[in-house]
């Protein structure tokens, strides 16, 4: 679904200071965090706790939050949409991605589906390294075959969602009214995503009219790679050091 990289151009890993700076920035952002993934806060944790029955705003608020949070969630989105040119193609993998992370998300919440986040956080730090070998053409030239990207997308939405459903968990929501509460959690979510992906979509509008887009997509994938990895590494450190 996406142009090659143009021929004659060599990989260079840090050619230009964008594709570094990315790479520190998404590093910085990483570290920075108080735990290893975007947490809970302890606010929201402590109002859900305290509260029954139906809430639809503050949980619709909630789902919003955690997506425009989501950093992780956020960089998949954005080697989706990456080398993606019309609205349509577009629509459809964001949609592939919303039906894998929303049935997972509900599904994992509502039936009490307990995995360690750290293991699911791992596997979506793996998913921004795939997409983003992807993009540059690596399973082409090592393996010699595209893998299917429409698949991929959905699968990995379902692992998306099962990230998403540990850390509602953690909101420790009352039975009374959890049905709903989780539809408006997940509504939340989507239109979180939905102006993440918005204000993602100008950035790359505008950097594609630039003579710079072409010279960096290479180097920004690796970037974006790079912090896949940093993710994997940091959500393995967590699992391996937190006590059970």
């Amino acid at each position: 679904m996406h142009p090659p990289l143009p021929k004659g151009r060599a990989p260079h890993f840090f050619g230009g200071r964008a594709p570094l700076l990315l790479v520190l920035l998404f590093a910085f952002a990483l570290i920075s965090g108080p735990a290893f993934a975007h947490a809970v806060a302890a606010g929201d944790k402590g109002y859900i706790q305290e509260i029954t029955g139906v809430h639809f705003i503050p949980f619709m608020y909630l789902g919003a939050k955690h997506m425009i949070t989501g950093y992780d969630h956020l960089l998949f989105l954005a080697g989706v949409i990456f080398f993606l040119y019309r609205m349509e193609h577009i629509a459809i993998y964001v949609t592939l991605f919303a039906i894998g992370h929303s049935t997972t998300m509900i599904v994992g919440v509502y039936y009490n589906i307990t995995m360690s986040s750290y293991l699911v956080d791992a596997i979506i730090g793996l998913s921004v390294v795939y997409k983003a070998l992807d993009n540059m053409g690596a399973y082409q030239r090592w393996f010699g075959f595209q893998p299917n990207t429409k698949a991929a997308t959905l699968i990995f939405g379902l692992f998306h969602g099962f990230g998403l459903a540990t850390k509602v968990q953690e909101y420790q929501i009352a039975p009374d009214g959890l049905l709903t509460n989780l539809i408006a959690f997940n509504i939340g979510v989507e239109i979180g995503q939905l102006l993440a992906l918005g204000a993602i979509l100008i950035a790359i509008s505008y950097w594609r009219r630039t003579g710079s887009f072409w010279r960096h997509a290479y180097t920004a994938n690796v970037a974006m790679m790079c912090a896949g990895f940093i993710l994997t590494g940091m959500h393995l450190t967590g699992y391996f050091i937190t006590p059970a």
